[in-house]
Formats: C-alpha cells, sequence, structure tokens
C-alpha cells in the first residue's frame, strides 16, 4: 500500500510540474496576431456556432498547437472544433517575437547604429529599461521614414494593381513606409503603444500593413480616443513637449536660471561653430585651471570671458559647477547637433528632387575603412551644387557592403535610389564593375542611375599608365627620384640649391635672357611625382627644366665637397643629368604633360559639362597626333639641341650608334641607330602610348 501511495504521488508531482512548466511557456506566448483589424478574432468568435471561451493564457497555448507537444502527459482540457467563420478565416496563433526571457541581457542601445527603416527596427522592449526613453528620443529626432518620391511597388490585391499613396504620409503624419517589405508601419504605435493593456492590433507594428486597397483600416486604427493608437499618440505629445508634464512643472527652474542657461549655451555653441568653420582642433593635452594652453576651445571661451562682461557673467567660474558646459560629452553633442542642422538644410535644399551620387572609400588613423558619400543636384537657382552627407564604418570594400551602407544613409533622411540619376566613383572593379560591382546593383534597382567616372580622374590614370607602362618613362622617373635622393632635402643642401638659383638668375638678367618684374622669376623647388597628386608629373618635370643649372652646380658641389656615400651617389647621378638622352626624356615629358595638365585644369572647373569636355579630349588627341608628324619631329629636336647647346651638353648624331646612358645593354645587341632609337622607340611611342590610354580611357561607354 505505501509502494502505491509512494507512486501516485510521484506521478502527481510530475503532472504538477509539468502544469507549472506550461503556465510559464504560457506567459511567454505571442497573442493573436491581427492582420486586418483588432477586432477580427471577436467577429469570428460570435460568428461561430459553439464559441469558445479562452479563459487564461494555458488554454490559449492547448487551443493554438496541441500536436506540438508530442507524448508528454498534459491535462486533459476539452475543446471544440471551431468551424469556419462566415467569409472570413480565423488568424492563426503566432509566438510573440517580442517576448524575451527573464534570463536574457537586455541589448545595449547603439544609438548611431539604429535602423531608420521600419521593416528594420528592432523592438523597443529589446532594449535596456534605461535605454529605451534615448532610443525613443533618438527615433524622434530621425523623424519618422517617409520616402515621398520613392517608386512604390504596385502589388496585386483582389485582381487590381494597388500601391501605397504618398499622399497617406499628408493625411496620416504617423505612417511609416518600409522601403525594405513594402509595407506601411505606424510611428507612435512602434515607439509608445503599451501592449499589457492594448493586447492585440500589432498590425502597424510587428508585420507591417499592406492593404493597398482598403484605406479604411488606416482610420480604422486610428479608431476613438480610448483607442491604442490614441493613448500612444498622447504618450508621444507628452514625451515631446516635456514642459506640460506634471514631472517638468514640478521640476521647472525659475526664469531667471532658464535665461542664463541660455545665454551660456549660446556662447558655447558659438565657440563651437568657429572651431568648426576653421577645421581646428578642440582639446588640449591639458586642460586644468592651471595649464598655460587648455585647447581651443576653453581658451576662446577665456577669451571672450575676458573681454565681453556679459559672456563672463555666465561661463567657467561664475557658472554652476554642474553646468559649465565644457565637458567633452557636452562638445560631441554639440557638434553632432550642428552637424545634424547642417546636414537638415541640405535635405531641405535638395527639396525631394533628383539627385546623383558620389562615393568613395579610404582608410582612417585606425586603418578603418570609412566611406564618404556626397550628393550632387540642381538647386533652387538652377546651379549644379556638392554637398557632403556623411561618412560611414564599412567592414569591407565588396560592392554589398558599400550599398547597403549608402542605402541605409539615404534611408535615414527619407531618400532612396529611385531617387538617384546619376554614379560617380573610381574605377576599381567593385564600384564600376558590369556584373557585380555597386554602378550594376544600382542601376537594377534604379536603371536612370547612369555612371560617368570622374574625367579628371581618368585622365591622371592614363598620364601614371604612360610613365610606368613605357620602359624609357620609368627610366626617366626613376633617374628623378635618384635625383631627389641625392639631394637629401637637408637644410644645407636646400640651401646651396637657393644660391645656385640666384647666381642662375643673375646670369640670366646679365645677358638679358629674363625680364624683371612682380611675380617674376620666384624661387622654385622640387617636388617628389605622386600618383594620387594630378598635375605633379608636369610641375615636377617643369621645374627641373627650369632649375636645370642650378641642379647641375649643386650636384657638382656635392661631388666636391662631401665624402663617401652622398658624394659618390651625386656624381653618378651628374653623369645621367647631363646627357642628351635624359634631356630629351625630359623635353617629352614636359611637351605631352603639357597638353594634358591644361585638360587637367579644363576638367576640374564645376562649372564644366559633359559635352564640352568630350571636345576637350578629342582637341587633346588632335594635338598629340599633330605632335607626331615629321614636322612635329624636327620642332621637338630643334628645341632639345638648342637647350642642349645652352647648357654645353653634347649632342648625339643621329645616325651614328646608340649607346645607352645609365642602365644596361640587355635588349639592344643589335646596335640601334640613334635616329630609330629617340624617333620611333622614344618620340613616337611614348605618344601612340598615350593616345591609345586616351582613347581607352574616353570611349562612348566610359564617357
Amino acid at each position: 500500500g505505501a509502494a502505491i501511495e509512494t507512486e501516485e504521488m510521484k506521478k502527481s508531482g510530475i503532472a504538477s510540474s509539468s502544469i507549472f512548466a506550461m503556465w510559464e511557456k504560457a506567459s511567454k506566448a505571442r497573442k493573436m496576431d491581427e492582420v486586418s483589424t483588432p477586432n477580427q478574432t471577436v467577429a469570428a468568435s460570435s460568428t461561430c456556432t459553439s464559441p469558445v471561451h479562452i479563459e487564461s493564457n494555458l488554454q490559449l497555448v492547448l487551443w493554438q498547437e496541441p500536436e506540438s507537444r508530442g507524448e508528454t502527459s498534459t491535462p486533459h482540457v476539452q475543446h471544440e472544433q471551431e468551424p469556419e467563420s462566415r467569409g472570413e478565416t480565423s488568424t492563426p496563433h503566432v509566438q510573440d517575437d517580442e517576448s524575451i526571457d527573464e534570463d536574457d541581457e537586455p541589448m545595449q542601445a547603439d544609438l548611431e547604429a539604429l535602423e531608420h527603416d521600419p521593416g528594420m527596427q528592432i523592438p523597443i522592449s529589446v532594449y535596456a529599461v534605461n535605454d529605451q526613453d534615448r532610443v525613443r528620443r533618438r527615433y524622434i529626432e530621425m523623424g519618422s521614414c517617409q520616402p515621398k518620391n520613392h517608386k512604390f511597388k504596385f502589388t496585386n490585391k483582389s485582381g487590381k494593381e494597388c500601391r501605397f499613396c504618398r499622399v497617406w504620409f499628408k493625411e496620416f503624419p504617423w505612417i511609416e513606409y518600409s522601403v525594405e517589405k513594402d509595407r506601411a508601419f505606424c510611428f507612435v504605435c512602434y515607439l509608445f503603444k503599451d501592449k499589457t493593456r492594448c493586447p492585440g492590433g500589432d498590425a502597424f507594428v510587428k508585420k507591417g500593413f499592406n492593404n493597398w486597397n482598403m484605406k479604411s483600416r488606416l482610420k480604422k486604427h486610428e479608431g476613438e480616443v480610448c483607442s491604442a493608437h490614441a493613448e500612444a499618440q498622447e504618450k508621444y505629445d507628452r514625451f515631446t513637449t516635456p514642459q506640460t508634464s506634471i514631472r517638468e512643472s514640478i521640476s521647472s527652474n525659475t526664469s531667471q536660471y532658464k535665461a542664463l542657461y541660455k545665454q551660456r549655451l549660446t556662447w558655447t555653441l558659438k565657440c563651437v561653430r568657429f572651431l568648426l568653420r576653421q577645421g581646428l582642433a578642440f582639446r588640449g593635452h591639458d586642460e586644468s585651471e592651471d595649464s598655460l594652453n587648455a585647447g581651443n576651445f576653453l581658451e576662446l571661451l577665456n577669451w571672450l570671458a575676458g573681454n565681453f562682461e556679459e559672456v563672463d557673467r555666465v561661463v567657467l567660474k561664475n557658472a554652476p559647477r554642474n553646468c559649465k558646459m565644457t565637458h567633452h560629452d557636452i562638445q560631441q553633442e554639440v557638434i553632432k547637433c550642428c552637424a545634424q542642422e547642417t546636414t537638415k538644410l541640405v535635405i531641405q535644399e535638395l527639396d525631394g528632387g533628383h539627385f546623383a551620387i558620389l562615393a568613395d572609400e579610404s582608410s582612417d588613423v585606425y586603418q578603418n575603412e570609412q566611406l564618404a558619400v556626397c550628393l550632387r543636384y540642381v538647386d533652387k537657382k538652377g546651379r549644379a551644387v556638392v554637398r557632403f552627407l556623411g561618412l560611414a564604418h564599412v567592414e569591407d570594400t565588396t560592392s554589398l557592403t558599400i550599398k547597403a551602407a549608402i542605402q541605409k544613409m539615404l534611408m535615414d533622411y527619407n531618400l532612396t535610389f529611385a531617387m538617384v540619376r546619376g554614379q560617380g566613383y573610381d574605377g576599381a572593379s567593385n564600384m564600376r564593375g558590369n556584373v557585380n560591382g555597386l554602378k550594376k546593383l544600382i542601376m537594377d534597382e534604379s536603371p536612370s542611375a547612369y555612371y560617368v567616372h570622374c574625367f579628371a580622374h581618368q585622365l591622371q590614370l592614363t598620364l601614371v599608365a604612360v610613365a610606368k607602362e613605357s620602359g624609357d618613362c620609368t627610366w626617366f622617373f626613376q633617374q628623378l627620384a635618384h635625383l631627389l635622393n641625392a639631394l637629401g632635402m637637408s637644410c644645407k643642401k636646400m640651401r646651396m640649391l637657393r644660391i645656385a638659383q640666384a647666381e642662375e638668375l643673375i646670369d640670366a638678367l646679365e645677358l638679358e635672357e629674363v625680364e624683371t618684374g612682380s611675380g617674376l622669376n620666384q624661387e622654385l623647388g622640387l617636388g617628389r611625382p605622386c600618383d594620387t597628386r594630378w598635375g605633379s608629373h608636369f610641375k615636377t618635370v617643369n621645374h627641373l627644366i627650369s632649375m636645370y643649372g642650378a641642379l647641375r652646380r649643386v650636384l657638382c658641389k656635392i661631388g666636391d665637397e662631401y665624402h663617401g656615400v652622398e658624394a659618390q651617389a651625386a656624381l653618378s647621378i651628374e653623369t645621367v643629368f647631363r646627357s642628351f638622352e635624359f634631356v630629351f626624356m625630359a623635353h617629352l615629358m614636359q611637351e605631352i604633360f603639357g597638353y594634358t595638365d591644361e585638360l587637367c585644369r579644363a576638367l576640374q572647373k564645376q562649372d564644366e559639362d559633359i559635352v564640352h569636355a568630350i571636345e576637350l579630349v578629342r582637341d587633346t588627341k588632335y594635338y598629340l597626333e599633330a605632335l607626331r608628324t615629321d614636322a612635329g619631329w624636327d620642332d621637338f629636336l630643334t628645341k632639345v639641341t638648342s637647350f642642349c647647346t645652352k647648357h654645353k651638353i653634347k649632342v648625339v648624331d643621329m645616325e651614328g650608334p646608340y649607346f645607352p646612358v645609365g642602365r644596361p645593354r640587355r635588349g639592344l645587341c643589335n646596335g640601334p641607330i640613334n635616329y630609330h632609337r629617340f624617333k620611333v622607340d622614344m618620340f613616337v611611342g611614348v605618344i601612340d602610348r598615350q593616345i591609345s590610354e586616351l582613347n581607352g580611357r574616353f570611349d562612348e561607354v566610359n564617357t
């Protein structure tokens, strides 16, 4: 008998434990999801012949899916099968995705990573309790997602093609549209709806509304004064106007304190705007009261307080210790507000019109990839302007990642790819690829978003290609690099170069080879040509020819006064420097880069149009082809010979054999004559390569 009693107690214990487990599970179950109307379940149940009264959450779960529990022992609860309602189908019960386990850690709010698209947003209840108001405040600052000029998709509803109407944004200010899911959501219900007092009716919060042919559902969602939406709207109004709340009325300060606070904030904001406009740093290494230099922000504020009594009365020492408004966090918050207001003016100037995207990525000092995005559009005065939109951190530089970053940045300001009418990137494959490039991905969504590569950038790429792919040009720029290394850019050698330039100028004035006047005969310097600095190659070659005599003097002086490696390097480069081949290549680079430099300057003008740019490219090709002719060769050779005669450089015999200077004779075993080497290989070969690069970069497909 004792054994039977013990076994019955065990069974009763198992049954009670399973009941408690189901009770806990039922407390976390999702409420009924009403796709069309909050009262759909009640209406459906009222039409049933035998209504089922669900009195508890436990019965809700047991009635919802009794087969999902398998063979586990459960209490016997009798239910009647609910027949289908007349004209309507009962809404299935699904698990609540907003219910979180008590053991789960609340999500920490990252205000910069909040999604503006309502279809991608995380429920407010997921965030930590102390962060929920900060998240709500950030969403209110961003505003509701209302892309008014988006090209809304058509959806078949009851045999009719329907879509979202943009006039609903004006008629229902609370409505949001998700570009990602093509559904409408309620902005105020997402932020402030009380799901404990008003369960159900979450079609405008969770999955979204897409019955575009049933506009009456929008008005039904608003409901009466006591509806869930009206209650959320009231909470929204109180949250956005805190001075009307009881807490604000009790803790309100005196009018005099508010006036002093406003003055302090005004002068802090003026200091921040001045430093931002000038691009100056804010902080100092030592910002203590005894510091001699506390940084630009504090020093500027201190200077204003020392010169104006009305400023000194409200800032720094005369301000409350807990409201000085000089902390780094306060500075960052004010800077962020300035950036938001500036971007807001840009969006207002755009006024919902079409625009082009200009984007490029680069790494910061921490080697993180940063994507910079600019908008190019026509303002209300008919001028084409370019405005900076923002920076975005990207994990990698793949086309999909860059597209997602640009799309999120545009969505933050209610802009979509459907409004894009142009694209401008560099020539990398991930940006301009015809298969999986960013250009192709955006054109799939907006076929009118044509891609145009920057003409000035394409021209620079042609110059870099010629300088690197031609063997003679590569040799010339290598010798130029050796020359810059020999000078060393030390103070003593730079002084020697200045003195040599002055001596050359005096000799030229005595021979009346140069003219005097304001702005003439300025001191020149040599800079290293860089692939990313446009026009640097032409500038370096131009200064090299102008300073040829002074550079030659300095190299000879370094070889005589210095010893060891520096003297040997100077003498070696001086041997190449006074050769006919080096002078020939220097003048050839000056001639070719001279034509392209004029084209580069013209292409960088803001008022340049694409038709005139194509004409300039065509003219440059014409001049290069004219230079390639026999007449162009004769004029060029006469110019080089005159320069060599002036600087006492031996001119080679064009009918004699070619002897290379400063490089091996490998590949020249047949002994070509100078005429073939200088005209065919160097002169004509470099010009043909330049014309070929221009034809390849500026063809009809790329332009």
